[in-house]
């Protein structure tokens, strides 16, 4: 395995924290337990992390695999903190909105529901009560939530949280180089320093463009605004010091919140 590799898949982690959170320092991979350690897993603990993502256009000099592996990161991190576990990522999302610009693989926002129906239903007939759906990708946000809703009628005993990877701290203290653009903003200084961390074989600084954001009512496809499918400026500033610095930081704030989560009392109707 490369650098980039190792990097992807072994989050780097604050060793007070393992100890606070109660984890490994190590992160629990579903898909590479065997069955009989995912039952011991489910006893000792009833939650999972279900990153989601997507395989879409990232601009000129990202691979198309960034909300994916962005997702992955931060569950991975914060598993190895806590020991939740998570379970595969789901790398296709519903990604039609970035139109004619090569590369995207898309989900229809129905399909994207009834996957994620089908993976907490096969979790909740396996023992898990908790689900935390950790997104990377702003368009997944409405079938998240859909599905989320959905799963709260269906099961009276269970929880499912819908979160973005960068939710449990601030949005003005991201340190994003975005002044407007909402979910608009792609493969950004903010984006581009986390890949150069964690994975900086996918990145080719070389052919970074910007594109200055811009306040508007209305949300667009990616390529009614950008010819390059990129949506941010300052790109060609974004540092692998920056992304690592990011990272920890969404891990960090992640781990706290899902560990307080998992202990959370559930409410007493009054």
């Amino acid at each position: 395995m490369t650098d980039s590799g190792a990097r992807l898949y072994n989050p780097l982690v604050e060793p007070e924290l393992v100890t606070q959170y109660g984890g490994s320092g190590k992160p629990v991979q579903w898909e590479r337990l065997t069955a009989p350690e995912c039952a011991h897993v489910v006893e000792r603990t009833d939650a999972v992390l279900i990153p989601l993502g997507a395989t879409e256009q990232h601009g000129p000099h990202l691979g198309l695999c960034v909300d994916g592996e962005i997702a992955h990161h931060v569950c991975l991190g914060v598993s190895a903190l806590t020991g939740v576990p998570v379970v595969p990522p789901l790398v296709y999302g519903v990604s039609g909105s970035h139109g004619n610009l090569p590369g995207t693989l898309t989900l229809r926002p129905e399909t994207m529901i009834s996957v994620l129906e089908d993976i907490v239903d096969s979790l909740y007939s396996l023992g898990v009560r908790q689900f935390v759906f950790v997104n990377a990708h702003t368009w997944n946000a409405g079938p998240m939530e859909v599905a989320a809703d959905k799963l709260r009628v269906k099961y009276s005993d269970a929880r499912v949280r819908c979160i973005f990877y960068v939710t449990m701290y601030p949005g003005p203290e991201v340190d994003g180089k975005v002044t407007y653009g909402r979910g608009l903003m792609h493969a950004n200084y903010f984006e581009t320093s986390l890949m150069l961390h964690i994975d900086p074989e996918v990145v080719h600084m070389d052919r970074a463009e910007s594109l200055e954001d811009r306040d508007t009512f209305w949300d667009y496809r990616t390529d009614q605004v950008s010819k390059s499918g990129v949506w941010g400026r300052e790109v060609e500033l974004a540092t692998a010091e920056n992304g690592e610095r990011e990272m920890a930081r969404c891990i960090r704030t992640t781990a706290k919140a899902v560990f307080d989560a998992v202990a959370e009392p559930w409410p007493q109707p009054r």
